[in-house]
């Protein structure tokens, strides 16, 4: 169907150097949530309106959907609901933005709609509605019941695991498109395969992105950071922001987070490559032949910016604090904020900022230096702004790289890359099942990512709803 002219809208800013495609964020309910995630910084961000309900209102999301169509030069573009907590708006909302989206898209445009969830309020409304229109659906787990119930609480502190397994059996009941996002955190650090093998044999999850916590703080905010961001009696709530160099108690270890990823990359290139995919894995490859497709690992970023429920609309998702807000798209076209040399200027320092260290490592073209958010640490010459993550990173792209090497060469062959999986298992014959597993854990590799691999020490779904039916099978 073809735009409606709209008397109201801004003009259209000019289209020279400007980018073809962006990937927006869009909070309808702002850093609202129904649940008190321990480690969750965004729940701090409501001090940025302190008199607001924050719920987006019908002018800001037309607004919305119509610059971010009339912005993209590309025939798909991605409408991305996020949080907060997103069903908080209420079904009939998300109804008229696919009814605006319709009315709005130009001729040859298709539109992905993606929505991230804790899975509280699912039902069969929502669902229903889901798989009508095709929406690809993220719900954040942590992993089984005791790992995912230490820091995703509510607010009587009281876990959500149980309530998050309703909302996936509602999902897997209408046969919705979903995928898994997982925070790896102090809690499952040393749990990547456990974790992983939950998501794929437990949830049939075949698509999952692990996202690691890391929560800044400084001398005088430390002890605060470290009881959360949720409003404590007797305190101002404290608004997060990027600063600091000290971190908090529930922040994945820096080389921990690297080996967390290779533990299950060591159990995903033996048995799921070409059937489960993983986030980093894939646009890893996908970096070996140039194409950098994730922000935090591309030279550089700035085409992820984040829309607050008002219009307001910031440099990127983790940088909502006020040093970073671009404008408000009632005053400026989304697209001009996006081509702003401020917005330029966020996304080239992501590379002209990097440190000696970085600019020297091996394994650069892969990482780039990760996050600017979580450069605050010290390179190994005393240079600041070093990864934080760094030891992780360079240790989990060293690790992988030979691997994906191989991919790479039966790619260019025209041959899948999951054949590397034959390529695997050659090399175990070699090994020997007595020698240390390649994973680094010092275990011998039969008990370790072999064939008598232990199983999870932690709980599993129960495959029943609360009314007795049977969930839908794996």
């Amino acid at each position: 169907m073809p735009a409606v002219a709209d008397p109201t809208a801004l003009p259209s800013p000019p289209t020279a150097n400007v980018p073809p495609a962006f990937h927006l964020l869009a909070k309808p309910s702002g850093s609202t949530c129904n649940i008190d995630c321990t480690y969750c910084f965004f729940l701090s961000k409501e001090s940025l309106y302190p008199n607001d309900k924050h719920r987006m209102s019908e002018a800001t999301l037309e607004a919305y959907l119509r610059q971010l169509l009339e912005s993209h030069r590309t025939p798909q573009v991605t409408v991305a609901w996020q949080g907060g907590e997103p069903t908080l708006m209420k079904l009939e909302f998300f109804r008229r933005a696919v009814e605006l989206v319709e009315k709005l898209r130009h001729p040859g445009q298709t539109v992905q709609h993606t929505f991230q969830t804790n899975g509280l309020l699912l039902d069969d409304d929502w669902c229903a509605f889901f798989k009508q229109h095709n929406f690809l659906v993220g719900l954040s787990v942590d992993g089984p019941r005791e790992l995912h119930d230490t820091y995703r609480v509510d607010r009587r502190g009281q876990g959500t695991f149980d309530l998050v397994m309703r909302g996936w059996r509602y999902l897997r009941k209408h046969e919705v498109d979903f995928n898994i996002l997982c925070t790896v955190n102090a809690a499952n650090q040393q749990h990547g395969r456990t974790v992983y093998r939950f998501f794929r044999d437990e949830l049939g999850a075949a698509w999952v992105q692990f996202i690691p916590i890391i929560e800044r703080a400084t001398e005088q905010t430390i002890q605060i950071a470290n009881k959360g961001w949720s409003e404590q009696p007797g305190r101002k709530r404290l608004l997060y922001t990027q600063t600091g160099n000290l971190v908090t108690e529930r922040t994945v270890g820096a080389e921990q987070y690297g080996r967390f990823l290779i533990d299950i990359f060591e159990e995903w290139v033996r048995r799921d490559v070409g059937h489960v995919y993983v986030q980093l894995f894939d646009v890893t490859l996908e970096a070996f032949f140039g194409r950098h497709l994730l922000c935090i690992h591309a030279p550089t970023c700035g085409y992820g910016p984040a829309l607050e429920h008002n219009g307001d609309l910031y440099a990127c998702d983790h940088f909502v604090e006020p040093k970073y807000k671009l404008g408000n798209i009632h005053q400026t076209h989304m697209l001009e904020l996006v081509a702003s040399p401020a917005q330029r200027k966020f996304g080239q320092d992501k590379r002209d900022t990097l440190t000696a260290q970085c600019r020297g490592c091996k394994v650069l073209n892969w990482c780039n230096g990760g996050c600017p958010k979580d450069r605050f640490a010290l390179s190994r010459d005393g240079e600041p702004g070093q990864n934080y993550l760094c030891p992780g990173l360079e240790l989990f792209f060293t690790h992988t790289g030979p691997t994906f090497n191989v991919m790479v060469q039966l790619l260019r062959q025209s041959r899948p890359p999951a054949d590397v999986m034959a390529w695997v298992a050659e090399q175990d014959t070699k090994r020997g099942a007595y020698q240390p597993c390649p994973c680094g854990s010092g275990k011998k590799f039969r008990f370790c990512h072999g064939d008598k691999a232990p199983g999870s020490p932690f709980s599993g779904v129960d495959r029943t709803t609360q009314s007795g039916d049977t969930a839908p099978p794996r």
